[in-house]
């Protein structure tokens, strides 16, 4: 393959990624015809259409699927194979693209985040916190962190944290009031504090463990939120019962103040892992990430 069209299909690797061709422009920082230019002429090359145009963006054709799938991790590992070679005898240096909850945020990348950038000074990262599922290849991140090590295929799952548990909380002031639930069926006489999944514009039901088994509980609530300092001010303020995992109320000044609540129907999650592509993980920029964040584990890993 020639230097035209390898660059052709970076041209149409970055329209598939950005949905259009202004936004690719400016992501690869040249001219819109400069990129409307390399489209048709590799489409030329191929003899098929990649791309249908609509008035409203640009959507790939069977072709440009099948195109997009056969190539892009061949692109990114000639393009990590490049970076490796030219960056022997360098220190660490480029973009590191990382994706992780908020309440992984708060416990494995912000205690050491700046650390690692005063070791690393080449590195820039750009940090996504998100509550979905991201695929590492199709969205262009080098690292992820989330719970479990299910993954796609061509991804490596480091264990960063040990299983913990998701545990109920309210506050005296609220449990004076309303009283102590001791079982799943006083629940719904009780106030919830809840969450709600940004991403999939859903409420995250309340799951408890019982003598091996999953419930799930309805309960009201008049406040929800998806951020976890909110659900913790809502419990401080006698608002309801309101769920925080065990090392998030670790963080907490005032731990003290939350009491637990029917902790024997706590429900315990899975690991947290640390996923990157196997490509990306033999950069030295992703690499450096990778050592870093499994050297400086959370201390109740």
């Amino acid at each position: 393959m020639n230097n035209v069209i390898y660059n052709q299909i970076r041209i149409f690797q970055s329209i598939a990624r950005e949905g259009s061709i202004s936004a690719a422009a400016r992501k690869l920082e040249i001219t819109p015809p400069s990129v409307s230019k390399a489209l048709k002429l590799l489409e030329q090359h191929i003899g098929h259409p990649l791309f249908v145009r609509t008035t409203r963006r640009i959507e790939l054709t069977d072709a440009g699927r099948q195109l997009l799938e056969q190539t892009l991790s061949a692109v990114e590992s000639l393009e990590n194979s490049l970076e490796n070679i030219r960056g022997q005898q360098q220190a660490p240096s480029g973009l590191v693209r990382i994706t992780l909850s908020r309440f992984a945020y708060l416990l494995i990348l912000k205690p050491v985040m700046a650390a690692f950038c005063q070791r690393y000074p080449g590195i820039r990262l750009e940090v996504s916190v998100y509550d979905g599922t991201v695929h590492l290849v199709d969205e262009r991140v080098d690292v992820g962190i989330r719970f479990g090590d299910i993954l796609e295929g061509g991804v490596v799952a480091r264990q960063l944290m040990k299983p913990f548990r998701e545990g109920l909380y309210a506050s005296a002031a609220y449990l004076k009031a309303f009283g102590t639930p001791t079982t799943p069926a006083d629940l719904p006489q009780h106030q919830l504090i809840g969450y709600r999944f940004i991403t999939a514009h859903r409420l995250l039901p309340l799951m408890l463990e019982h003598n091996g088994e999953q419930l799930t509980v309805d309960m009201p609530g008049q406040l929800i939120s998806n951020d976890i300092d909110v659900m913790a001010d809502g419990i401080r303020s006698g608002l309801g019962i309101g769920r925080l995992f065990e090392p998030v109320l670790q963080l907490q000044p005032d731990k003290e103040r939350f009491l637990p609540v029917m902790e024997a129907f706590w429900k315990t999650y899975p690991p947290v892992y640390l996923y990157y592509a196997k490509s990306a993980g033999k950069t030295k920029r992703v690499k450096a990430l990778i050592d870093f964040l499994l050297e400086n584990r959370p201390g109740y890993s």
